[in-house]
């Protein structure tokens, strides 16, 4: 994860524009440095967040920052504008040339701490193909700070994502940011997966750490999406720290 601080109309936003490209595009060559395969470029700092739709200047923000990480990293970078902008997202990532989009919430709905989501796949594939976008869709199941609404297991969940909502890969998390992944969760919906004949990458979106990696893997993961734990003191808004870096990726070797 690259975690982008607060950004000009935030609450937390603090008035140096300058840190704002600085400090993302130095924690993008830490990543690349120690060895992680891919980016994800995210507004995290802009608490609290839009539910579905951010202004206009939020686009140009990420847009300039996402430009400065592509013309520095030789890795490839996905984009994810919180909280559930899937139209933003997508727009970004066609612009400079980026490889992903993180979506939150694709299908279903979703009670979240800024209301209600529902999924908008059906714009988000539409636009997509108007763009003429080479740009794959991670699609969360059972999103972390949410609820589903209905009765959906997480193995209907991710089957429905897959084959009705069109995700290129599914992002199975905990409750919250930081927090560990039931890996009964994951081996569910990898399960479900397989039974259905489907290859569809599957990811673990949070509480990945250099103690956990390894069960990820043998619990079924394609990958990983680690924030928190590559963070100086495991705090979520440091700058990356290279040695933890080296240690999560030395945890997971022989198993990436």
């Amino acid at each position: 994860m690259v975690h982008l601080p607060a950004l000009p109309g935030a609450p937390a936003f603090d008035g140096d524009r300058e840190a704002i490209g600085q400090r993302p595009l130095e924690d993008a060559r830490r990543l690349e440095a120690g060895g992680v395969d891919g980016l994800i470029l995210e507004n995290f700092g802009d608490a609290p967040f839009y539910p579905e739709s951010v202004p206009k200047h939020v686009v140009a923000e990420m847009t300039a920052v996402a430009t400065r990480i592509a013309d520095a990293v030789d890795i490839p970078m996905g984009i994810n504008v919180l909280r559930n902008d899937a139209e933003a997202a997508l727009s970004i990532a066609a612009a400079v040339g980026a490889d992903f989009v993180r979506i939150n919430v694709h299908v279903g709905t979703a009670a979240t701490d800024q209301g209600v989501l529902e999924g908008q796949a059906h714009e988000t594939l539409r636009l997509r193909d108007r763009l003429e976008a080479d740009v794959a869709i991670l699609a969360d199941v059972h999103v972390k700070h949410a609820t589903p609404v209905g009765e959906r297991s997480i193995e209907q969940a991710a089957l429905e994502t897959v084959e009705r909502g069109r995700a290129d890969g599914l992002v199975v998390s905990g409750s919250g940011t930081g927090r560990e992944t039931d890996l009964a969760d994951l081996e569910a919906v990898t399960r479900a997966l397989d039974e259905h004949g489907l290859e569809t990458p599957v990811l673990v979106g949070s509480g990945v750490s250099s103690e956990t990696i390894t069960s990820c893997f043998e619990a079924g993961a394609t990958g990983v999406i680690v924030g928190t734990a590559l963070k100086e003191g495991g705090e979520t808004t440091n700058p990356v720290s290279t040695d933890r870096v080296e240690s999560l990726l030395e945890a997971a070797r022989g198993k990436r």
